[in-house]
């Protein structure tokens, strides 16, 4: 295949945070891109699909839209699936599995549509079909358009390849990173985490700071593609890292936790830029420089358990900011808007609910506190 035809690229946000999504990639320079409902859609090539898998901090996975065709009965679905040019994009060595879904179309039973295809794979391209396969072909059939896209990620973008220790309820990376722009980081401020669990905002926050590629740990299912380049990509991914005299800050009640952060930095090869601390949030002290961000996913009813005890534990966390913060903006995590209420802080104006974990949560945000 060229690597040079362009395609739809579409790029999966966390739902609720597609707006912010859409900041990182403007700014990532990826050309026209588009605001569609759970993510962003982009034109471009493979090397398009490698960058944005590589580079995008808030991208839940990346699929790459090969091509489309119309079908309006089975045996028209199977006539076309043998036509498809597979061999461009796909090896015959590499496993796959199929996933169908069809809306609004003649073609109703997805599970008869899958078996069609897959056959045309296998007779067409010599391929093998494995339900645990990692490459996943996704085929939409919506109003008898019948769309193919590959996943090109793998394993969802949030697992970067080097974080090995996670707490009760982690952050997923992806998350942390949409929230973190959310809140205004841009890799120039000292970020604080009084909760920090196993470091994730510290961590994203410390690898902004230094220019460090989100995906550079970790392989995706395109470098198994006929269309990867593994040269080009090499040469992508290799980038030096800014430097950087800012400091990053985590602390946690829990001595376990402290532990996970320090082996989560120490694997992301951040440990330098960031101290983490063994104490409760109400001990917490701003560190010396100017004021900057204070990121906190604190225990919520919902992930953790009883939420009646959590009141104080807000209160005093609220109390500690009011009095040392002064001049620090909070960023706040929870899925109960009575909680972060109990802080005290001066919250702006509460957002859309975003998707973490099965449940809903609110990102709550201050101005730099007086």
């Amino acid at each position: 295949m060229d690597t040079q035809n362009t395609f739809d690229i579409f790029i999966v946000a966390s739902p609720g945070l597609e707006d912010t999504l859409l900041g990182e990639v403007i700014e990532k320079g990826f050309t026209n891109p588009v605001l569609t409902p759970g993510g962003i859609t982009i034109q471009g090539g493979w090397p398009d699909v490698w960058r944005a898998n590589l580079e995008l901090r808030g991208a839940s996975r990346v699929l790459a839209r090969i091509g489309s065709f119309m079908a309006f009965h089975l045996a028209q679905l199977d006539k076309r699936s043998r036509k498809f040019p597979w061999a461009q994009v796909l090896r015959p060595d590499i496993p796959l599995r199929v996933q169908v879904t069809t809306k609004a179309s003649r073609i109703y039973h997805a599970g008869a549509a899958a078996q069609r295809i897959e056959t045309a794979l296998r007779e067409s391209l010599g391929a093998t079909i494995s339900p645990e396969a990692e490459l996943v072909l996704k085929v939409r059939i919506d109003d008898n358009v019948v769309t193919i896209s590959l996943d090109s990620s793998g394993e969802s973008l949030h697992i970067r390849g080097h974080k090995e220790a996670v707490g009760k309820a982690p952050m997923r990376e992806t998350l942390a990173a949409l929230l973190l722009s959310k809140a205004g980081y841009r890799g120039t401020e000292t970020v604080v985490d009084p909760m920090c669990g196993s470091g994730t905002f510290v961590i994203e926050a410390a690898e902004i700071a230094l220019g460090l590629n989100p995906g550079r740990s970790r392989q995706f299912a395109f470098e198994s593609l006929a269309s990867f380049d593994a040269d080009a990509f090499a040469a992508l991914r290799d980038t030096i890292p800014k430097s950087t005299d800012l400091r990053f800050f985590g602390s946690d009640r829990d001595a376990g936790a402290i532990r996970m952060s320090r082996a989560n930095a120490e694997r992301a090869g951040v440990s330098e830029l960031i101290e983490f601390e063994n104490h409760a949030a109400g001990q917490l002290q701003p560190p010396p420089g100017p004021p900057g961000l204070v990121m906190v996913n604190p225990p919520y009813g919902g992930r953790i358990g009883n939420k009646k005890l959590l009141y104080p534990l807000y209160a005093t966390l609220g109390q500690t900011l009011l009095d040392r913060f002064k001049g620090w903006r909070v960023g706040l995590v929870t899925s109960e808007p009575p909680l972060a209420k109990a802080t005290g802080l001066p919250w702006k104006p509460q957002g859309a609910a975003i998707a973490h974990g099965g449940m809903k949560v609110w990102f709550y945000q201050t101005p730099p506190l007086r």
